[in-house]
């Protein structure tokens, strides 16, 4: 589970099963998760799991994570995108990690069009929460290797 919270913003996300349970023999479909969200705005609530991160995309999380807490990104870049444009992350170059959430995982009061441009939330966040949030991701990813 990544956690990133601070006094206005809660986001948990987190690897729930993979989208077919049978390997098929197919790079793609034995490796894609389905990630389940949470997420606490001043605006709202809302949730969300669908299939979104291949499994090698999610084992990009805690590292990127680490390294923003770190505060160096010297080989790591900024952003952190996925082949699914729902769900990205990036990193403000001071305490802010911003979580980019599109189309599935919007706001459900966005209609339409809105969907489809991210919804940007930014969190405060500090080096330990950011170490925390990569060890626990770790630990919920363990279950879900490359296929």
């Amino acid at each position: 589970m990544v956690l990133l919270a601070d006094h206005e913003h809660r986001i948990k996300l987190r690897p729930l099963c993979y989208q077919f349970p049978v390997v098929s023999g197919d790079q793609y479909d034995d490796n894609w998760l389905v990630t389940g969200g949470e997420v606490t705005t001043p605006e709202g609530s809302w949730s969300f799991a669908d299939p979104r991160l291949l499994t090698d995309e999610a084992c990009q999380i805690s590292p990127w994570l680490r390294a923003v807490g770190g505060a160096t990104l010297t080989g790591t870049q900024p952003d952190l995108h996925f082949l699914e444009p729902v769900l990205s992350f990036s990193h403000t170059g001071s305490s802010f990690v911003r979580v980019h959430l599109s189309q599935e995982a919007a706001p459900p009061w966005l209609d339409g069009e809105e969907r489809l441009d991210e919804y940007v939330i930014e969190i405060k966040a500090t080096a330990a929460g950011l170490r925390q949030a990569a060890d626990e991701w770790d630990r919920c990813l363990a279950p879900f290797p490359p296929r």
